[in-house]
């Protein structure tokens, strides 16, 4: 199948990698990139913090950025929303790492199992845009937690041509969303061929994503019976 993979450059060439040796044709179309900011991620961890938590891959490669200075935290609890991105905390060099099962809300139940261990507040080190569930999962719990903005996706502009050539010329099977602003990103674009693209397959890691999809797209969604690339890999 012609599969459209949405996700920022770095992961997306990992997935087109997968689809290439399950025998379909990725075709990538990043549609937001990634702005760094390693001093804030600095000058949060500096903060007395009771433990971290993480919500993606972007997260970590931002703490990444920091090299030795990272070091001192390397022993601290770390939360990760799901295997992929404790995988990615491992990598850069975490050791005591409890992953949750792929969504915020889950992570904030698994966080809030562990807070009257808490002697401060724990650090959240986020993005923009983010979906609130997480945080507000936090917060129903009563969890005392600091929020880092840590980096942020700035949409990718294309013109109407390259579009076109993505999209429909062959016609897309699939397109994977991995993100509630991935999905609205892409449906924007995809809107004008509405009509065109009547049989595409809308591929969502979660129920969250796949409530952006416009309604007459409905029929076509497939949601992931767990939220991660394998996830969503199974329903290729």
């Amino acid at each position: 199948m012609r599969v459209v993979v949405t996700r920022p450059e770095n992961s997306a060439r990992r997935t087109a990698e997968r689809l290439q040796d399950l025998g379909h044709q990725p075709v990538l179309l990043p549609l937001t990139k990634a702005i760094h900011h390693p001093d804030a991620a600095e000058a949060a961890l500096a903060v007395p913090h009771a433990a971290l938590a993480v919500t993606s891959g972007e997260a970590v490669r931002v703490l990444s950025l920091l090299g030795e200075r990272l070091t001192p935290y390397l022993g601290q609890t770390l939360y990760a929303v799901g295997g992929t991105t404790a995988k990615a905390a491992e990598e850069s060099g975490f050791r005591n790492i409890r992953p949750g099962a792929g969504t915020g809300a889950e992570l904030a139940e698994l966080i809030a199992s562990y807070a009257s261990t808490f002697d401060a507040p724990f650090l959240y080190l986020a993005g923009k845009p983010r979906s609130p569930k997480f945080e507000d999962g936090l917060r129903t719990n009563d969890v005392p937690f600091v929020t880092a903005e840590v980096y942020e996706m700035t949409p990718i502009a294309y013109d109407e041509v390259f579009l076109r050539s993505v999209l429909l010329d062959p016609p897309a099977d699939v397109v994977l969303l991995y993100s509630r602003e991935n999905a609205r990103l892409f449906c924007d674009f995809a809107a004008p061929h509405l009509t065109e693209l009547a049989s595409l397959q809308f591929v969502c890691l979660s129920d969250n994503v796949a409530e952006i999809i416009p309604r007459e797209f409905h029929r076509n969604i497939k949601i992931a019976s767990h939220p991660d690339e394998d996830g969503i890999f199974a329903l290729l």
